[in-house]
């Protein structure tokens, strides 16, 4: 299942959906409603809710699809499914903590000892910052640009991985089973601000973590380290790597982060960026207001956003 959060224009309530097959939005509250269904109310509580409350997703949507929902197609407020064209995105959740990973594609260490002054030898355990739930922002929001702390904004296509069940001092073999689903993160960073080697400004600022723009369920991306992903600044490509040059993998990550930090449901992994950062670019390269950025990940989608100017 592709698993998205949206409103309608005119309402910012948001509404946890799923899109179906020809670019439709199915209302996954109001279907609920229409059969008798309790769901929670987003999709942060379905995450939390676990496969049973997936299995009745699952369920009322092979019923939509299968018998036509009432108000298929129709405007307004009352239709069950929408013409995605009709509908506003936003960030799939929001997450309790994002953790992010630095340095885990082996060309994007060299590009960055090269230019950002870190470490020549690969690391030999996984680099981790964080990101605040403040960061996030949704497809087609706006990332903001602040000539006043910034003049070195840069992008990172990521896959991000959104845990399912709980995860404390899991292993490797089992990490894969608290994974609910894979979304894309554009993990942006101030590069000019990073504090003696600390990162957290540098890429906790609000509006530097664009997620979305859907939570595809585990089940159907069988193999996560298979996975195309591309960036593209102004229709210019910028990134171009497959996740199976990860240096550590997505059962790795897990298993290294649950040894000390509780991963919940809801939990998102950035799991770190391929080569092709703005700082890496000869001469560098960084965003800017009027620029907009496109992150691709095979089997997601496209999260696209604008740069603005923030003052």
């Amino acid at each position: 299942m592709r698993l998205l959060t949206y409103c309608i224009p005119g309402d910012d309530t948001p509404r946890p959906g799923a899109l179906l097959a020809g670019d439709r939005v199915a209302d996954l509250s109001a279907l609920a409603s229409a059969a008798g269904v309790r769901l929670p109310p987003d999709l942060l509580g379905l995450v939390a809710a676990g496969a049973p409350a997936l299995a009745a997703v699952r369920e009322l949507l092979a019923g939509a699809t299968r018998d036509g929902a009432p108000g298929d197609g129709a405007p307004g407020d009352g239709a069950l499914i929408r013409p995605l064209a009709e509908v506003v995105l936003r960030a799939p959740l929001r997450p309790g903590k994002i953790v992010g990973v630095g340095l885990n594609y082996v060309e994007h260490v060299a590009e960055s000892h090269r230019t950002l002054d870190t470490e020549r030898e690969l690391p030999d355990r996984p680099v981790l910052f964080s990101k605040p739930a403040t960061a996030v922002t949704g497809p087609g929001q706006p990332i903001l640009h602040n000539a006043e702390l910034t003049k070195q904004l840069d992008w990172e296509c990521e896959l991000a991985v959104v845990i399912g069940t709980p995860a404390f001092r899991v292993t490797e073999a089992d990490a894969l089973r608290h994974v609910f689903g894979y979304s894309i993160v554009n993990d942006i960073s101030a590069r000019d601000q990073r504090r003696s080697g600390q990162w957290f400004f540098s890429k906790g600022q609000d509006s530097y973590a664009p997620f979305g723009p859907v939570v595809v369920t585990a089940d159907e991306i069988p193999d996560p380290q298979r996975l195309d992903l591309s960036l593209r600044v102004n229709g210019e490509l910028r990134q171009d790597s497959n996740t199976r040059h990860m240096l550590f993998g997505i059962a790795r990550l897990i298993a290294d982060i649950s040894s000390g930090v509780t991963l919940e449901p809801g939990d998102v992994i950035a799991t770190g960026s391929p080569s092709g950062v703005g700082a890496g670019m000869v001469p560098p390269q960084f965003l800017r207001p009027g620029d907009l950025v496109e992150a691709t990940i095979e089997g997601i989608g496209t999260l696209a956003n604008p740069v603005v100017d923030a003052r």
